[in-house]
């Protein structure tokens, strides 16, 4: 079954984030776009910091084709970098401030960067180690004066860079024109399933289409106001932090210490919000207490007007009609009694509350729901510039991911496979040699490597994973196979199992070889067989050790958390493995399913 939605206007299609920004400073020059520490930029002051920072780039060298890394905090400046290189032709690329220094070596030699942007000593520390190990760097821009090293012509500060400041004039008019709907606009590095980050190339085109789409599905206030707490990084901060409010002419407040996001909401009041799963549910544990505490007098009209809004809203999900009486009671019960407890959490006027990157439990769904905040679940990938499939007020159900977005066709394929087809999938991954391969076939699908159906009212719904990649509770995409390869490295361990999927962080089983095993303890003077192996305290700590260095060179996401040790063997047999040896996933998840919760609680 295929489900398609309804095409966007054509002429959209052929805008550009560039041209778009020059929009928004000539109609709104006055109007807030980023707020960042207490400092507004308006649309017109923002346009003209990254004019006067594009011809600082330009001045370097920076032209079209070439790859400009951004390795800085969410703040001005890295809005101010991004969009200057857009507007040479360059593709810029922010990295997590989470990557190891292999890692970061890794995406600057795979991109060939010539400009790396960096904060300050933080960023300088990590990247410094592999700065002469890229051929075609050509210069270190750094924010923090403090933090350029002396004596190296590569390094140059960005105050100096800036140079002093400008209004847009004809060459950056001319710059901003020449920009085309489908000239790359950004890189994303994701995770493939063997653990090697892959460069998806989007185009000005998948952002322009992608934001578009979720203003067309669901219509919000002009100049909608927003909070960016996701990484630059991330594909959904990426569109909803930097494209979307281009689009829509919004406000931008950035967070930079997630932590702090309810404050931010409460300072902001946001029209719309973006959360992993994991953010949620700790709203909700939040939330749950907070009720819980209330005195019988006030408990009791607020589970009443609880159980209304949710019986409306699971007919919503059903598509059924709302009887008029239910409707307007629970329209009244929540201006009454529920919009007070949203606005103890800045979200008393949000009209976009989306939840996407891993399944959310349906109790924590419900739970919002009945407190008149249908968070409502999307589904995409990086390769898709995010959302693929969104749910609406109007069209959604509980556990599944939405419909297909206007002008993207998503379809089954004969083993279960979700394809995707539309102006949202990327241009296809970057080669190291500056190439661009594509990811779809010859009719134009891209393969999304999830397992789903797809309804007669066109949801889709996410049933499994073709591929292997973890997704945590947090959103974060982890490769298992990558982990695993490093811990088996000790010849303690015969089988390495990562666990992590929808959970809040990683951990490990550690299946003792039953060759090499009994041969190490042998060489350190122990005698016991290999069940008892698994808890001498000399094996123990043995694989402590084994652990810490497999962490080392891991992103702090990727690093496991807790371990515990078995003495197996795990054979075909005992169930844990195929006849061809590989894992059966799914099968330790079950087996050893007690011995994983006790690494959660």
């Amino acid at each position: 079954m295929t489900t398609t939605a309804e095409p966007l206007h054509e002429s959209a299609q052929e805008s550009t984030i560039t041209r778009l920004l020059r929009r928004d400073a000539e109609r709104f020059p006055d109007h807030p776009a980023l707020t960042s520490g207490g400092t507004t930029l308006t649309w017109s002051r923002l346009r003209a910091e990254v004019a006067t920072l594009t011809r600082g780039l330009a001045a370097l060298g920076v032209r079209r084709g070439d790859r400009v890394l951004i390795a800085m905090s969410k703040r001005p400046e890295h809005w101010i970098a991004d969009l200057a290189a857009v507007h040479l032709g360059a593709l810029p690329c922010s990295t997590y401030d989470t990557l190891s220094t292999e890692q970061v070596g890794h995406i600057a030699r795979h991109s060939n960067a010539s400009t790396l942007v960096l904060e300050g000593a933080e960023q300088l520390a990590r990247w410094r180690p592999v700065l002469d190990d890229l051929p075609n760097l050509r210069t270190v821009v750094v924010l923090d004066p403090a933090a350029l090293p002396p004596g190296d012509p590569r390094f140059v500060g960005y105050a100096e860079l800036r140079g002093e400041p400008t209004t847009p004039d004809a060459a950056f008019e001319a710059l901003t024109d020449a920009v085309g709907p489908t000239w790359p606009l950004t890189l994303v590095y994701t995770s493939g399933t063997t653990g090697d980050p892959k460069g998806v190339v989007l185009s000005h085109r998948n952002a322009v289409h992608e934001s578009l789409a979720q203003e067309h599905l669901v219509p919000g206030p002009e100049h909608p106001r927003t909070v960016a707490y996701l990484p630059m990084a991330h594909i959904a901060e990426r569109v909803l932090g930097v494209y979307l409010p281009i689009c829509n002419a919004g406000h931008v407040t950035t967070c930079p210490d997630p932590k702090q996001l309810l404050p931010a909401l409460l300072a902001v009041r946001p029209h719309g919000i973006f959360g992993v799963p994991r953010v949620w549910e700790k709203l909700v544990t939040g939330l749950r207490a907070t009720l819980a505490a209330l005195p019988p007098e006030h408990a009791a009209p607020v589970e009443a007007a609880r159980r209304a809004v949710l019986e409306a809203h699971r007919l919503r999900a059903e598509g059924a009609e709302v009887p008029a009486d239910l409707a307007e009671r629970a329209r009244h019960l929540d201006d009454a009694v529920l919009r007070p407890i949203r606005a103890a959490i800045g979200l008393d006027e949000c009209v976009r509350a989306y939840s996407g990157a891993a399944p959310i439990p349906v109790p924590v769904l419900e739970f919002l729901a009945g407190l008149g905040l249908p968070v409502l679940e999307v589904w995409g990938l990086s390769e898709t510039t995010g959302a693929a499939t969104v749910s609406t007020p109007e069209l959604f159900a509980t556990g599944a991911v939405g419909a297909a977005v206007p002008g993207v066709e998503v379809a089954v394929a004969e083993d279960g496979e979700l394809l995707v087809r539309g102006p949202v999938v990327c241009e296809g991954y970057l080669r190291a040699d500056g190439g661009i391969d594509p990811v779809t076939d010859g009719d134009g699908w891209l393969r999304t490597g999830d397992v789903g159906a797809i309804d007669d009212r066109g949801l889709v719904t996410i049933t499994d994973r073709k591929k292997e990649l973890i997704i945590t509770d947090g959103g974060k995409n982890i490769a298992p196979t990558k982990v695993e390869a490093l811990l088996r490295a000790h010849p303690l361990v015969g089988q390495a199992v990562v666990i992590g999927d929808r959970r809040p962080y990683l951990t490990a089983l550690l299946v003792l070889d039953e060759d090499a095993a009994p041969a190490w303890a042998a060489a350190h003077g122990i005698t016991t067989g290999l069940p008892e192996l698994a808890g001498h305290p000399d094996v123990l700590a043995a694989l402590d050790h084994a652990v810490a260095e497999a962490n080392a060179p891991l992103s702090r996401a990727e690093q496991v958390k807790a371990h515990r040790v078995l003495p197996g063997p795990w054979t075909a047999e005992s169930g844990e493995l195929t006849p061809k040896l590989s894992l059966r996933r799914k099968a330790v998840a079950e087996l050893h399913a007690a011995t994983i919760d006790s690494m959660y609680t």
